[in-house]
């Protein structure tokens, strides 16, 4: 595991900064315990009391709750907090609406990816590009979370896997759907390899155009496959 060595200034924000980007990036799960006061302690070459203040601020944020006895453990997301429930089930009016969050919000990160990538993002990207066919839904998340960690903005990756979660099960079936057919499936890799290449390529006007592409097909197809009608009907 990856860390870093925390500098003697306002050593428990650093240490929340840290356990944080462990948890956003999966390697503390929702709902696994974390490592015992101790073991961060060494982990992060500090002492008892700024582990501790760390874990408070963590716990203010909603992000790990204390069980007495048993120890810290990383929350689970309630996307209900975040989002109307209807999303889960959604109807047409979502549907654009959720498509107008998404067109704004994903034509800024894919940009920002294209200026920001590294090596290392690309190849994450380039991989959920090849296993679309197979994987489905997952890779198509995994492909969109790939772009926005290249643009290095946490908030941003807060707010799209807020937007994910609430949207998994209708994005399910959708990719349930469009597995049955293969044209689909061929232009929607198709389109992720044109942004994949746009942010290789580091031009964040071709991504953002390649992105807008992408996800009004997405929100057409999306519109046929669980509702059975046209978005520009």
């Amino acid at each position: 595991m990856n860390v870093e060595k925390i500098s003697p200034k306002k050593v428990s924000d650093s240490v929340a900064e840290q356990i944080e980007k462990l948890i956003e990036t999966e390697m503390f799960k929702a709902g696994e315990k974390l490592p015992s006061v101790r073991e961060l302690c060494e982990l992060f070459d500090v002492g008892r009391s700024a582990v501790r203040d760390a874990i408070t601020t963590l716990k203010g944020k909603g992000m790990v709750k204390v069980k007495q006895g048993e120890g810290t453990f990383v929350c689970e997301f309630d996307s209900t907090k975040w989002f109307p429930h209807h999303l889960l089930l959604p109807n047409s009016k979502d549907i654009s609406e959720l498509f107008q969050v998404r067109k704004i919000l994903e034509t800024g990160i894919v940009e920002m990816a294209a200026l920001n990538r590294s090596d290392e993002d690309l190849l994450l990207i380039k991989e959920n590009v090849s296993s679309q066919s197979v994987d489905g839904w997952e890779a198509d998340y995994q492909f969109h979370m790939a772009i926005v960690k290249a643009g290095g903005n946490q908030i941003m990756i807060q707010l799209m896997q807020f937007i994910s979660t609430a949207t998994k099960k209708a994005m399910m079936n959708f990719h349930q759907y469009i597995q049955q057919n293969e044209n689909t499936v061929k232009t929607i890799i198709k389109q992720h390899n044109q942004i994949y290449e746009s942010i290789k390529t580091g031009n964040p006007q071709k991504a953002n155009q390649a992105m807008i592409e992408h996800l009004n097909y997405v929100e057409e197809m999306l519109q046929v496959s669980i509702l059975g009608q046209s978005s520009r009907a």
